[in-house]
């Protein structure tokens, strides 16, 4: 496994080439832009996404996907509601079992399939891991220590998929319940996003504590009905994406919902960013596939009501805090 393939050149696709880099593997970088391939191949930076950091050599931006697809193993890295079309692009370039590393973290919003039932569906040849966990893309681009669940239900193509792409400052933990890790990077954005309009409503660091945990409630619930395991929710992929995510303003989803909460609306926030905010696209999604598994989801009706009902957030925060009071443990 020493040519890793990244397809998708924002500044999650940049920071993983960075770091599989400094693990010694050659990386070619699939950008969608011909300018953004053209500037990390001549100045060694990715001045759109992420124009902070200096790119090690040996990593390649391409615009033609076919080189990508030629790897060892290619990493998938687009956002999650173009996943699907990439794959299409892949599907007449992939090798037979060439793994394919799912690093998008969302639920198709027309079909409600889950990432790993999308690549399935579109690349039925490829073996499939999960990549997900507490990662800023800076921060793991100038090699802070990170560390990762790769999901994998090969033992054997896991360890050595962890192998390739771990460093000491970029630790994967190798587990096999693909659904848990799933469910867990995409519910996680739509409640950073609450977290973030809990903030700039200005409710406090207990209100913002109380959604973390009764989120963290309603993703694992998700998680068991699609079949996933409830300790794969208390490691990284889980509690730890949330923490991150839903803490700090370095979170694209967290910073809209504090603009949110701070008055400005959605369609003025969404213009001024170039980055996919994926707690956006994924809120009516999640929302919907609970409704069809019977589960209840509180807060992420909530976020979903907002985003895409016309909720007002006062009224929406009322209607939380006026539900019945229950067990913790339901």
């Amino acid at each position: 496994m020493d040519r890793i393939g990244i397809v998708g050149a924002g500044a999650w696709g940049t920071a993983l080439a960075a770091t599989i880099r400094r693990a010694g593997r050659n990386v070619v970088l699939w950008a969608h832009e011909q300018e953004v391939a053209a500037q990390i191949n001549a100045t060694r930076r990715n001045g759109v996404y992420l124009p902070d950091v200096l790119l090690e050599c040996g990593i390649r931006a391409s615009t033609d996907l076919a080189e990508a697809a030629a790897a060892d193993v290619v990493l998938l890295v687009t956002p999650a509601q173009h996943l699907r079309a990439t794959c299409r692009l892949l599907a007449p370039l992939w090798r037979a079992g060439t793994p394919a590393v799912i690093c998008a973290k969302g639920i198709e919003q027309g079909s409600l399939a889950m990432m790993t039932e999308v690549v399935e569906a579109e690349l039925p040849t490829a073996a499939i891991a999960v990549l997900s966990g507490p990662t800023f893309a800076a921060e793991v681009a100038r090699g802070q220590p990170t560390a990762v669940t790769l999901a994998c239900a090969d033992p054997v193509l896991g360890r050595r998929l962890v192998e390739a792409v771990g460093t000491a400052t970029f630790r994967p933990y190798l587990a096999d319940d693909l659904v848990g890790a799933e469910i867990g990077g995409a519910v996680k954005n739509v409640l950073a996003i609450a977290c973030g309009i809990v903030e700039g409503r200005g409710l406090g660091d207990n209100a913002r504590a109380a959604l973390i945990t009764r989120g963290l409630a309603e993703l694992t619930r998700l998680a068991l009905a699609k079949g996933g395991r409830a300790e794969t929710l208390m490691g990284l992929s889980g509690l730890g994406d949330l923490i991150l995510t839903a803490s700090s303003p370095q979170s694209r989803n967290y910073s809209l919902g504090f603009a949110l909460g701070e008055g400005r609306t959605l369609a003025d926030i969404l213009a001024g960013r170039k980055a996919v905010t994926e707690g956006v696209w994924s809120a009516g999604a999640v929302v919907r596939m609970a409704a069809g598994l019977g589960i209840e989801m509180p807060i992420c009706a909530a976020v979903d009501a907002v985003l895409n009902g016309g909720a007002g957030l006062d009224d929406s925060i009322a209607a939380l805090l006026s539900r019945p009071f229950r067990a913790e443990t339901r």
